[in-house]
């Protein structure tokens, strides 16, 4: 890589990206309605014996992106192997350079930087072979949990029984549609090979032709646990702030909540919080009145799963310049 380059990203993009991060949650979390009355829940909270619940919802994170990782390490694996704490930081760092960009595209960038010069084009295909197991898992747990509470949302008044049988039939279509193309992506790869518009980019994406069942099946097994452990971590911080739901109606209402934040593209990583906020507000006032407590968990989940990793991110980028001088590194 250009030096010029090298000496952008370890010495300017790097403190750049952590300082404007840092400011930009201090501005979100300092405009938030009722922030006084906010604090002083959570500090009642912190201070009761249910702190655990904290506790575990953060060694869930851990959890959580070091299943992330291992899947995106065994994406790349096809094209060059990397050891198990790479592929956490370059996880890590991606998380930092999705908070400006739409549906966090700009984790790839932030990712593909860990790999060796050659791999990059091809590690972005690869990643977003994984992604799509991730967003399958989304759609159909949305799906199934939608059937479950559509008449709640009409009696409600969230939505028209019209709009819900719409949102319904679109959602189940996508996630169909998503399915045949995950399991004949090799299938796909062969026919974009043949077309003479596109063949000459095919180098970038022919790693994806040697990705066999038996991969994408681990790939969509490591999507519903690290699902599982996002619905967790909603119940746990419920407990936390005095949410009184079941675990079924938890899952319900952030299922249904990602489901629709899967489809609605969000412009940052900001204005994602603020989205989930009012979504799982009215999403979970189906079953609960303690609205409060629904807005702290989305507002502590928010920071748990997101933020404190964009954070550590956003600081391994300056330690980048090590990964260069051995990019040839192949474990």
């Amino acid at each position: 890589m250009n030096k010029n380059i090298k000496i952008f990203i370890n010495y300017f993009l790097g403190p750049v990206l952590f300082i404007w991060l840092a400011w930009s949650i201090y501005n979100q979390i300092s405009s938030q309605r009722g922030l006084e009355e906010s604090l002083s829940r959570i500090k009642l909270s912190l201070a009761s014996s249910n702190i655990w619940f904290l506790v575990i919802t953060v060694a869930l994170m851990v959890v959580n992106w070091s299943l992330e990782a291992y899947k995106w390490m065994l994406a790349v694996k096809r094209i060059q192997d990397i050891s198990f704490g790479r592929a956490f930081k370059a996880v890590l760092s991606g998380i930092s350079f999705s908070i400006s960009t739409p549906n966090s595209i700009g984790e790839y960038f932030g990712r593909v930087l860990y790999m060796s010069e050659g791999n990059r084009i091809k590690a972005i295909s690869l990643t977003v072979v994984a992604n799509m197991s991730q967003l399958i898992i989304t759609f159909a747990a949305g799906l199934a949990a939608l059937l479950f509470i559509r008449q709640d949302l009409v009696l409600a008044g969230i939505a028209t029984q019209a709009f819900v049988n719409a949102f319904i039939w679109v959602s189940a279509i996508i996630t169909v549609t998503l399915l045949l193309f995950y399991f004949r992506l090799p299938w796909l790869i062969k026919i974009i090979d043949k077309l003479p518009q596109v063949s000459k980019f095919a180098w970038a994406i022919e790693a994806i032709e040697h990705i066999n069942a038996t991969l994408l099946v681990k790939f969509l097994s490591l999507s519903v646990l690290r699902f599982t452990i996002f619905s967790l971590q909603y119940f746990l911080l419920f407990q936390l702030f005095d949410v009184n739901v079941s675990v079924l109606q938890s899952w319900m209402g952030i299922s249904v909540m990602f489901l629709v934040m899967a489809i609605i593209p969000t412009i940052a990583l900001f204005t994602d919080m603020g989205l989930k906020n009012e979504l799982s507000i009215q999403l979970m006032g189906l079953f609960t009145t303690n609205h409060l407590g629904v807005s702290l968990t989305s507002l502590s989940i928010w920071l748990i799963n997101l933020v404190f990793p964009a954070l550590i991110g956003s600081l391994l980028i300056l330690g980048i310049k090590n990964i260069f001088k051995n990019r040839n590194e192949s474990t």
